[in-house]
């Protein structure tokens, strides 16, 4: 078991090397204006395309939490750079928050307000704030919680709302991607508000943030969270209708490790005790959909029954993460072997063995997914965080053997 263990850390210590590495050779540091909207495949740069809030702010992150832990100048440097373009093109002075997508040059290419964008730059800010103690970056951190919990809070029936126009304003289509549901509330903008505030709570404790994050899980618990199957409802109206009948087994195995950390973060005991329950039982949830090779399932249609075989680079990073937890909480070695084959899915299938960075994954047929390594979605997050996390929860287990 410790071989087993120490072998699993040694691995994902140096696949996150080399997807900083990637990054970094890619999108150099020392040329502000060379970061680039989307590289496909073969590590071509894909001219012309806007850089997003969520991209730009999950290289912030990854590069500050990387530093976090190894220590490399050079990704402090390159965290340095990424913040300076941030607060230099993203952000709205005359309203507020940031942009959605700017151009290559800076200029603005989408200028609504999309929350979950807004809690991606906050939990991006506050990492980076962490290891420079730059004050512009809590200062961003700050404003921008203070704008979400202005604007997007529902001071009703609690939750945010999904999207504004660049002032505020009512805006009719919410969607986060073209995929999603155009609905008031989703489950996806609650997880990364709750782990955005969690990360600004670690560095600036208050009664203000810890009373957010306390709602925000009394949300998943109340309405997000099936509690019959602990599967997750994607999509709702302003009083928490659900109004999806998706099941995303990326999501639900991640929800299930950072809902319990944040539960752990806030030191709430009825909260910790829900979810620890919950997050073993989520992981559990996942399993039937978790092909013979390692590799998870995207989603299933509960009304229809159709199950979408395609197979992301996300869902895989998050299930590293969230069996592990679950082998954690349970000591049940089934949850490390399920933890252990997505990693194993991952070396075979996802990671570019020759030029580096992870493939967007595979269709239900088996044929590599043309989507490209970089781009508005496609970013150094949940690959980078899924080994960050492996490496501190491995290091724990050795040392309590």
């Amino acid at each position: 078991m410790i071989d087993k263990i120490t072998n699993y850390r040694n691995q994902v210590e140096q696949e996150l090397m080399n997807i900083n590495s990637w990054w970094m050779n890619n999108l150099p540091y020392n040329e502000l204006h060379n970061f680039h909207g989307e590289i496909d495949n073969h590590n071509n740069i894909i001219r012309d395309k806007p850089i997003s809030l969520v991209m730009i702010t999950r290289m912030l992150w990854s590069y500050s939490a990387s530093y976090e832990l190894k220590n490399d100048k050079a990704l402090l440097l390159h965290a340095d750079a990424v913040f300076k373009f941030i607060h230099t093109y993203f952000l709205d002075n005359q309203s507020g928050g940031m942009f959605w997508a700017v151009n290559q040059d800076g200029s603005v290419n989408a200028d609504k307000k999309q929350i979950y964008g807004l809690a991606f730059a906050i939990y991006a800010c506050s990492t980076y704030y962490a290891i420079s103690s730059n004050p512009l970056a809590v200062q961003v951190s700050n404003n921008l919680y203070k704008l979400i919990e202005q604007h997007s809070f529902d001071k009703t029936h609690g939750g945010y709302i999904e999207a504004f126009h660049q002032n505020w304003s009512e805006i009719d289509d919410l969607r986060l991607s073209h995929k999603d549901a155009n609905e008031r509330k989703t489950m996806n903008t609650h997880l990364h508000v709750l782990e955005a505030y969690v990360n600004l709570y670690k560095i600036q404790p208050n009664a203000d943030l810890a009373s957010s994050i306390q709602l925000l899980l009394y949300n998943f618990k109340d309405y997000i969270i099936d509690s019959k199957t602990f599967s997750q409802h994607l999509f709702f109206d302003d009083v928490w209708n659900c109004k999806s009948k998706i099941i995303s087994f990326g999501h639900d195995i991640e929800a299930s490790w950072l809902l319990y950390d944040a539960a752990i973060a806030l030191g709430n005991a009825a909260l910790i005790k829900f979810y620890h329950n919950a997050a073993i039982k989520m992981a559990e949830a996942t399993i039937p959909f978790v092909d013979s090779d390692g590799g998870m399932w995207n989603e299933i249609n509960t009304s229809t029954g159709s199950l979408d075989k395609e197979k992301h680079w996300w869902p895989q990073a998050e299930a590293m993460v969230g069996f592990l937890n679950a082998y954690e909480l349970t000591k049940e070695e089934r949850f490390l072997n399920h933890s252990l084959n997505s990693w194993g899915y991952i070396k075979e299938n996802i990671i570019d063995k020759n030029k580096g960075e992870w493939f967007w994954g595979y269709s239900a047929d088996g044929n590599l997914l043309n989507k490209g390594k970089a781009g508005f979605w496609k970013c150094p997050y949940h690959n980078s965080r899924a080994c960050i996390e492996v490496i501190k929860r491995t290091t724990n287990l050795l040392l309590a053997k």
